[in-house]
């Protein structure tokens, strides 16, 4: 019967098939080649099978024994990781991470991290989200993520936040938009009659957006995702803020261009704060304190040094 046969059996069994012989097994293992063979003799008596083939002086594995051995070694890899996981779990570590960023996360940032946490922690499980605007604190409210980056300036209610960052946000246009033709300084009277590009969210029925914040124009045109924006404004549809790192390649060349607006004379440029945040008295494991940190700190890097650090 199947549920007679015991991980030392196929232990056993997997070791005469990577050293080749029963003696060879039993050095490995560190027992007497009778042993062996007797426990090969037994695992097959209980599965029904000819696993070896002895005709010849050293026995050999069957067509059957291959599949048996290939199934063992399956079997053996699902154990290690059970067993790494009672480990993680009995050291207090999780075995899962749910992470939700806004769009605006740099993306370069998101992979590198994406590529540590599989190298550092390959056990864990990562569910990713990426969302705009309040959909990220919501992921986070409604306990579907476990941490989050979003927009320190959204409503945080039940929230515990960790400032990580700041968004430069630029006004940008294609070089074919009228706009990117004027001389100078663009007054409210050069918007008046422009598309501005604006984001909108995908909320639950019920649910209070978030305000608009950067909306200079009175032709407002909405899109629910930061890529379609984005492409909207490359294509010369209209005009609208992006994060400085998502358009410093188009800016350079020559895609997009800068606009000077009016409104933005004689002070800093539009910021958006980007913020780490759980949920109140919620703690973190290990994993997620180290992957709030790493975020922290590769967002610093992507966006290109302290200028964009906060206290």
């Amino acid at each position: 019967m199947l549920e007679s046969a015991t991980i030392d059996q196929l232990r056993t069994l997997r070791a005469v098939a990577e050293e080749g012989s029963f003696s060879a097994a039993a050095r490995k293992l560190g027992q007497g080649q009778p042993a062996v063979s007797q426990a090969m003799q037994r695992l097959e008596k209980q599965l029904g099978l000819r696993l070896f083939d002895r005709s010849g002086r050293v026995p050999r594995l069957t067509a059957k024994g291959d599949a048996v051995v290939a199934a063992a070694q399956r079997l053996h890899e699902d154990i290690t990781s059970f067993q790494a996981v009672v480990g993680r779990l009995k050291r207090g570590e999780e075995t899962k991470l749910s992470l939700v960023v806004d769009a605006m996360f740099p993306t370069d940032a998101l992979l590198d991290f994406v590529r540590e946490l599989a190298r550092t922690h390959p056990g864990v499980e990562l569910a990713l989200e990426v969302e705009l605007l309040s959909a990220v604190t919501e992921r986070v409210r409604e306990r579907r993520a476990t941490l989050g980056i979003a927009g320190a300036d959204l409503d945080l209610t039940g929230l515990e936040q960790r400032p990580i960052a700041l968004l430069k946000m630029l006004p940008v246009a294609a070089p074919s938009h009228p706009l990117a033709a004027v001389k100078g300084v663009l007054t409210e009277a050069h918007l008046a009659s422009a598309i501005q590009i604006v984001l909108s969210e995908r909320l639950s029925e019920g649910k209070t957006g978030t305000a608009d914040r950067g909306v200079i124009g009175s032709r407002l045109w909405r899109v629910a995702d930061l890529m379609t924006k984005h492409a909207l404004l490359v294509g010369g549809v209209g005009w609208g803020h992006e994060p400085e790192h998502l358009v410093r390649d188009d800016l350079a060349a020559g895609r997009l261009v800068a606009l000077r607006l009016a409104a933005w004379e004689g002070g800093p440029p539009p910021q958006r704060p980007l913020a780490l945040v759980r949920r109140k008295g919620t703690p973190l494991g290990p994993v997620a304190m180290w992957a709030s940190n790493r975020l922290t700190s590769l967002c610093q890097l992507a966006l290109g040094g302290a200028d964009h650090h906060t206290t």
